[in-house]
């Protein structure tokens, strides 16, 4: 009962995550919550599966700080897309233009 605890339920909550990011195309910043979502989730799995084979927290680590380089990235595209078009909707956005 308790592997179910440790392994179903991220997994359940990593899938939801991957549901969203999927049918919510709208807004880049919504997308930008899901992705987020998804990289938190991946996160606890990483450490609920460091904890069980006793390994220290350092890789962990590690992953937290490019998650975080990865959100900054991520907030400063929409900055930038914001400022140029004015909106985050992707319809608006154009990727072939220069």
């Amino acid at each position: 009962m308790l592997m179910i605890f440790y392994w179903g339920v991220p997994c359940f909550l990593f899938l939801m995550g991957i549901f969203v990011f999927v049918s919510n195309r709208k807004h880049l910043l919504s997308m930008l919550l899901s992705l987020e979502y998804i990289v938190l989730n991946l996160f606890y799995l990483l450490f609920i599966f460091l904890n069980l084979m006793d390994y220290s927290g350092f890789f962990s680590m590690m992953f937290l700080t490019f998650s975080v380089c990865e959100g900054a990235l991520g907030l400063s595209i929409l900055v930038s897309m914001i400022r140029t078009h004015g909106n985050d909707y992707f319809q608006s956005f154009n990727i072939l233009q220069c």
